[in-house]
């Protein structure tokens, strides 16, 4: 089981097994290499732990420095940043934990971030696990059990636990207890736990899958939304500036316009630029080295990369910009049919560019024009 606390623990190099150089050599090399002088040996395990920490110290201050720290940082989701503002300001007053919240969206937008900020505003640590990681019981008995006042759990992709697992979480999430059966048949004994109280955070990309006796025990349910470009240009011109890379505001903007409305997208673009523009040399990143470091990467001005434009280009030359169904497309493009459900049906439809029908997908003249492609109707009026 995968759980990931939100206290900071310093890293721990591995160090190189001292016995491994010693298996192809004879014994009397070995009594040799034994003789070292100790002095020498610790200075070189020494050294080679400081760099070790060294480095990893920085990759794992950039990683814990992008995330925003506090409610104050989190840029974008106004509605929800009030919503939570008022939560974490009468749960303090009233010295309670945070009512029990359920974060619902698009994957990428912020849902792990806001449980670590929930935490750190409350002053309470955080846990952070899935739920396809919780094959058992015991494994969310052991969570609960492990949490100490007011803290924080959070369970992603929350519509994936166990029924068995639904069950221990009711009585969990209202009363704070635990009823477990001890014994088997007529012996058979049912015990309550008394739990600490806590704040359980659940996050899932599909709400409607939730059960209605899961979803209801939820005190606050909000929907995380895509960002805006001026928004993702904010988190990027942040981002930049943590991993110490010159950007200028336009090169900003137009990494932010190819990153789906998504900062995980967006921060990804934003590295792979970095790297290109180091190598290049080309700093600071403006405008045009953005849109050229993303050209080689095969994303486009709307944030469409090769697999997009093969789906649509697919269905404009084979079937006429459709309909098609999702299986024919999957055969004619050689993609999985629930990947481009999934993953690439849900932007090209938020962008315009695809519809679903009755009868099956199909593509719209401004995905026509986005391609270099006449649309339909276009030609006949000019046909007429």
């Amino acid at each position: 089981m995968a759980i990931i606390s939100s206290k900071k623990q310093s890293p721990q190099p591995e160090r190189p097994d001292k016995n491994i150089f010693l298996a192809s050599e004879s014994k009397s090399s070995y009594k040799t290499k034994k003789s070292k002088s100790k002095t020498e040996t610790d200075e070189i395990e020494a050294l080679l732990e400081a760099e070790a920490t060294a480095e990893d110290k920085n990759n794992s201050n950039n990683e814990e420095k992008i995330r925003p720290q506090k409610l104050a940082e989190y840029i974008g989701q106004k509605d929800l940043k009030e919503v939570l503002n008022i939560a974490i300001s009468a749960a303090k007053s009233r010295k309670e934990p945070l009512d029990h919240l359920l974060l619902y969206g698009p994957p990428g937008l912020g849902k792990t971030t806001m449980s670590l900020i929930l935490a750190a505003e409350m002053e309470v640590n955080c846990k952070i696990t899935t739920a396809p990681a919780i094959e058992k019981p015991r494994d969310i008995v052991g969570l609960l059990v492990g949490l100490q006042k007011g803290d924080v759990l959070f369970i992603d992709e929350i519509h994936r636990l166990s029924k068995m697992t639904e069950e221990i979480l009711y009585p969990a999430m209202e009363d704070f207890r635990l009823d477990i059966t001890v014994g088997q048949g007529k012996t058979a004994k049912t015990r309550s736990i008394p739990l600490k109280p806590f704040t359980l955070v659940g996050a899932t990309t599909r709400v409607g899958s939730l059960t209605s006796p899961l979803r209801d025990r939820f005190g606050i349910i909000q929907r995380l939304r895509f960002y805006e470009v001026d928004e993702l240009s904010l988190i990027i011109l942040r981002a930049a500036k943590l991993l110490n890379t010159a950007i200028t505001e336009d090169g900003a903007e137009e990494v932010a316009r190819r990153s789906r409305g998504t900062p995980r997208i967006a921060n990804r673009l934003l590295r792979r630029v970095r790297d290109y523009s180091e190598v290049k040399k080309l700093t600071p990143v403006n405008a045009e080295v953005a849109s050229e470091a993303l050209e080689l990467f095969n994303v486009d001005p709307l944030g469409l990369d090769w697999t997009d434009r093969n789906l649509l280009r697919t269905m404009i030359e084979n079937y006429n910009g459709g309909p098609a169904g999702l299986e024919t497309m999957a055969a004619a493009t050689g993609e999985d049919a629930q990947t481009i459900e999934e993953v690439y049906e849900p932007y090209l439809m938020q962008i315009g560019f695809m519809q679903r029908t009755p009868r099956g997908r199909v593509v719209t003249s401004a995905a026509w024009r986005h391609l270099g492609f006449t649309p339909p109707d276009e030609q006949l009026s000019l046909k007429l």
